[in-house]
């Protein structure tokens, strides 16, 4: 079995997941993960599949688009590599980060570019820019993955120090906090 990566943007509305997964399961395909969203009006969603071998992605892209016509879709289709994934995750401990401020171009990689200068990794970033210059309607989470081996306390003062260069208010919690407090 060959393993895929299917991206599939496009204007949303019901029955996208229903038709892609359609399309998939009559084509002989697995999903082992999927991750959609929904980005203002627009669906964004990643599968990852495993099917038969003799697949080409241009084939099965050419399968997705035509079984999913009506919906004008959009996919890109890629065959994964078949070495087993060898990355080993760091001894680390999840955080959860978010952003209050004013909006403005260079929020998200001035930000990610102190955790990255910390060698954290972000597993989950979602940006909600609604109100211009009105803090309150502006706000990212961040869901991070910070070794143990980082100075916290240097990684909290960085964040705080560019957080007041780009306005924001910048937060970090441990992710079983952030969880607790925000329960509905």
């Amino acid at each position: 079995m060959k393993k895929f990566i299917i991206s599939v943007l496009g204007k949303d509305r019901p029955g996208i997941i229903a038709a892609v997964t359609r399309v998939l399961f009559e084509n002989e395909f697995n999903i082992e993960d999927v991750s959609q969203t929904i980005l203002q009006s627009q669906f964004s969603g990643i599968f990852i599949v495993t099917g038969p071998d003799a697949t080409d992605p241009g084939r099965l892209c050419g399968a997705l688009q035509a079984g999913t016509s009506a919906m004008q879709m959009h996919y890109h289709v890629r065959e994964m590599d078949p070495a087993p994934f060898t990355w080993t995750a760091c001894a680390c401990e999840s955080f959860v980060i978010t952003t209050r401020g004013p909006d403005r171009k260079g929020l998200v990689a001035q930000i990610t570019a102190v955790l990255a200068r910390h060698n954290v990794n972000v597993t989950q970033l979602e940006a909600v820019f609604r109100g211009g210059s009105e803090p309150g309607k502006n706000m990212m989470i961040y869901e991070v993955d910070i070794p143990l081996d980082i100075d916290l306390q240097q990684l909290r003062a960085d964040l705080k120090e560019k957080g007041a260069e780009l306005q924001l208010e910048v937060n970090i919690q441990h992710k079983n906090i952030f969880e607790a407090m925000n329960r509905v």
